[in-house]
């Protein structure tokens, strides 16, 4: 550490604003006064996502605050205020007292040393931090000018990671819409039923008929089928090599996806997993090695998190994947998944939590358009996909440099001027 580096706890240069829970009579659910964050489930993969309402507002946050979980099974996880919340119990609001900047800094700092902030929690079942834990946290502050250079460097990696998942987002909206357009709503089928230009290319428009018939659905589009799920494409499930047995996990190099795997996906994307397992785990998984391009659900805890595989991967019996190598191709299959999630959970079963089992899957109809409107609509949306797989790529790489950079920034090791410059070029 530098000479200019000093020590600071965070209740010398924050204000750090512990939540509380608002008297019940202050909730609704109409959109009356502030919007409360009552929990860390409330954090979203891009901004809080808040339910409630209190028209008793009494701690806020500011848009520009570090909204950090204090207690439970969550305790730990950061988000960013993007508006004023009321932050309710078990969220503490952090803002740097001298400007926005430092308070970047400040969540730099905490994101680096989480450990060392969680070795100080209390609690036999879930950890808590108190008031006391966070305000006496010591982070090392340096002079405004360093503080202001390493702020530059990681917003850098930042920025470029937030605008790739903002592309991202904006790509995945366009194929959505594309299959609700044609899937859903079959707007060219309609516009040519009723005498319109479908507002396609010639060669795009030619693919679809123009009058419906009926099914077991309603109507659909003429020469168009329904069928099974099961019978479109091959289900299977997972499950899970002993973990008493080293032989299944030490050394292992196969990517082995869970639904806890899948909650923490920007993009439906299946690169790599947090757990691997050997070749010899992968022997005794039921499905074996999924193949690239697979569509997986999960299927229970909870129903719903679905991604396509970009590398082959093994999964837990929480999955239902689906191999795309029949009648509908996997990107048709992925947003009939999503665009179908509330049916799904209807088929779904369990006392203890809800969970759709193969059995219950296989027999969901879909609609089998002709080959040729399917080859249209992959032509379309798999360049779109292609490059959401790219930003993901690219963001873990940046994650990967962010978090290669950050100790030794924030430790004085490497000298912030000399860093600039690289980060930028990467960028």
């Amino acid at each position: 550490m530098g000479n200019e580096w000093n020590l600071k706890s965070l209740e010398e240069i924050a204000h750090v604003i512990m939540g509380y829970s608002p008297k019940g009579e202050t909730y609704n659910n109409d959109g009356e006064g502030t919007p409360l964050l009552n929990g860390p489930t409330e954090f979203g993969p891009h901004s809080p996502r808040a339910t409630l309402f209190t028209t008793d507002p009494s701690r806020i946050s500011e848009p520009g605050d570090i909204l950090f979980c204090v207690r439970g099974s969550t305790t730990g996880r950061m988000n960013w205020s993007d508006k004023k919340y009321a932050v309710g119990r078990g969220i503490a609001a952090i803002r740097a007292k001298t400007n926005e900047e430092d308070t970047y800094f400040i969540y730099c700092c905490i994101r680096e040393s989480m450990q060392r902030l969680l070795s100080l929690t209390s609690g036999s079942v879930f950890p808590n931090l108190s008031t006391g834990d966070i305000n006496g946290f010591e982070i090392p502050w340096p002079e405004k000018p360093t503080r202001g250079s390493i702020v530059h460097i990681l917003r850098t990696l930042d920025d470029k990671i937030e605008l790739n998942r903002r592309m991202n987002r904006t790509l995945e909206k366009m194929a959505a819409a594309l299959f609700k357009s044609w899937f859903i709503d079959f707007d060219p089928v309609r516009a040519k039923a009723e005498g319109r230009d479908p507002g396609l290319p010639v060669n795009i428009a030619d693919l679809f008929p123009d009058s419906f018939e009926d099914s077991e659905l309603g109507e659909i589009p003429k020469g168009w089928r329904v069928k099974p799920i099961g019978e479109t494409v091959q289900c299977v499930g997972g499950s899970t090599p002993s973990t008493k047995n080293s032989d299944f996990w030490e050394g292992g190099k196969h990517p082995f996806v869970t639904p806890k795997d899948m909650s923490s996906l920007q993009s439906p994307v299946i690169l790599d997993s947090e757990r691997h397992i050997t070749d010899a785990g992968v022997e005794k998984v039921s499905s074996r090695q999924l193949p690239v391009g697979t569509v997986i659900l999960s299927s229970r805890a909870p129903i719903g998190y679905l991604g396509v595989t970009s590398v082959p991967v093994s999964v837990n019996q929480g999955v239902i994947a689906m191999i795309c190598d029949d009648d509908l191709p996997n990107l048709y299959i992925l947003h009939w998944t999503s665009t179908n999630m509330d049916l799904i959970r209807s088929r779904a079963g369990g006392t203890t939590f809800a969970e759709i089992s193969k059995q219950n899957f296989r027999p969901i109809p879909v609609p089998t358009p002709t080959k040729p409107v399917l080859d249209a609509f992959m032509a379309n949306t798999a360049p779109l996909h292609e490059r959401i797989t790219l930003n993901v790529r690219q963001n873990r790489r940046l994650d990967s440099l962010r978090d290669t950079l950050l100790p030794q920034l924030l430790s004085g090791e490497l000298e912030a001027p000399q860093t600039i410059e690289a980060a930028t070029e990467v960028v």
